[in-house]
């Protein structure tokens, strides 16, 4: 694990570069996709760097970590709607070539059929994260199996509290998500995590120096051979 210090701002310009080299490489790499303000500065440097004609994504394959149940996907506060907003309406990205976890079909086949469609894919080249306040990552609460695949997961008071304000009030939160699951994130060759802010600090501290158990989901990335963490001082000052 590599643990890299630095501005917000450069941090989007350092974790940019890595997809930049990876599809220099590898264009038709198989990229995993966060939402959330985290990753919101990256998304602007990979616009950036695509309008500079610095990178392509015209043969690349993404995933996304997870989608609410229960919403479609034109609806205001779907990823799906998120990453067309903030990343995949300004790049050369094929729209057959991306894939969400179904919000409408929380079926056993849907779940199955996610995974079966990254296999296909040839595997996850470079998944993105970020850390929830509880250690979560994706949607896999506190608790979550290691070895749990995309599921459908019940969100908890706390994380649909940090999600309350994309929404005009907290009764249209939803109460559930599908997520990759810990062993699907775990599978990708390398990973990026972002963490930004104090509100992060202890997450991230349990998670990096802390016992590996699903109490800490995060904790997990221990024991993954490539991992890359970036963060901002804040989010790095228990340590």
């Amino acid at each position: 694990m590599r643990l890299i210090f630095d501005t917000p701002e450069n941090i989007a310009l350092r974790a940019a570069k890595r997809y930049s080299d990876l599809l220099a490489a590898k264009p038709n790499a198989v990229l995993a996709f966060a939402t959330g303000s985290t990753p919101l500065g990256l998304y602007k440097q990979l616009i950036e760097l695509y309008r500079n004609k610095e990178i392509s994504f015209k043969e690349a394959i993404t995933f996304n970590l997870d989608e609410y149940a229960g919403i479609g996907r034109e609806h205001p506060q779907s990823y799906y709607r998120f990453m067309m907003e903030h990343l995949f309406s300004h790049i050369d990205l094929d729209p057959s070539r991306i894939h969400l976890p179904s919000g409408t079909d929380v079926s056993d086949a849907a779940m199955h059929g996610y995974e079966d469609a990254i296999k296909s894919a040839g595997g996850i080249d470079l998944q993105l994260l970020g850390i929830g306040n509880n250690g979560h990552i994706g949607f896999n609460e506190p608790g979550t199996p290691f070895a749990s695949q995309t599921h459908l997961v019940t969100l908890s008071d706390s994380t649909r509290i940090a999600n309350a304000r994309f929404f005009e009030t907290m009764d249209k939160v939803p109460t559930r998500a599908v997520t990759m699951g810990i062993r699907t994130v775990m599978n990708a060759r390398s990973i990026i995590m972002i963490a930004l802010g104090k509100s992060k600090a202890a997450a991230v501290h349990s998670a990096l120096f802390g016992e590996v158990t699903p109490s800490c989901p995060a904790s997990v990335l221990q024991l993954h051979p490539n991992v890359e963490v970036y963060l901002d001082m804040a989010a790095g000052g228990e340590f």
